[in-house]
Order: C-alpha cells, then sequence, then structure tokens
C-alpha cells in the first residue's frame, strides 16, 4: 500500500506515438518517439512480441511522465507506458481517445 500523498507524486500523462523503431538485436523491445504535447521523448518498451509497429503508431497512450529515464539496451527511456496483461498473458497498451490531447494530465 503507498499513501495518498505519495500517489499525487505520479504524474499519468496522455502520450501521442510518433514513430516507432526496431532496436538492433534486441526480440523484444521497442524505442518508440512520443509526444506529450509541448515535449517530444524516446521510450523504450517490451511490446515486439505483442504488436507490430504500424498498429501502435498514431494511437493515444497514457505514460508515466514524471519516472527517472532509465537506459534499456544502451538507449535512454525518458517515460514508462502503462499496458495490461490480458488472459493470455499479453500486454495491451493502454490507449486513450483521440481525442484528448497529448500532453494531458490524467486526473
Amino acid at each position: 500500500m503507498i499513501s495518498f500523498q505519495d500517489f499525487q507524486k505520479t504524474e499519468l500523462k496522455v502520450a501521442k506515438i510518433l514513430s516507432i523503431e526496431d532496436i538492433e538485436d534486441k526480440d523484444k523491445l521497442y524505442k518508440i518517439k512520443i509526444s506529450l504535447g509541448e515535449e517530444e521523448r524516446q521510450i523504450v518498451a517490451g511490446l515486439k512480441q505483442f504488436y507490430l509497429k504500424d498498429e501502435l503508431e498514431g494511437k493515444n497512450i497514457v505514460v508515466v511522465a514524471n519516472l527517472e529515464p532509465a537506459t534499456i539496451a544502451g538507449i535512454e527511456s525518458q517515460a514508462m507506458l502503462l499496458a495490461a496483461k490480458d488472459a493470455e498473458g499479453k500486454y495491451k497498451v493502454v490507449e486513450i481517445d483521440e481525442a484528448v490531447e497529448p500532453g494531458s494530465k490524467i486526473e
């Protein structure tokens, strides 16, 4: 359990997926460029076995925007996307209606 005050520190935002690239020699990872409205970032996500690149591009997703950057496969990941595991063990990205602007806070 965490306190409500700790939860309030988490900054969830809507991000639009701008582009997706394969990462050389990595079977599970994509490098994903996202827009948070007034800024662009890159994230590294293990979605390759669950999605083709064109299935993700252009989607509005939810990210933890204030997570400390991490280096994954030699690439700095500047946020973390949210996904849920379905009954078959496959990850499904949390999507937000396209009418919501990138950068919008999840409240």
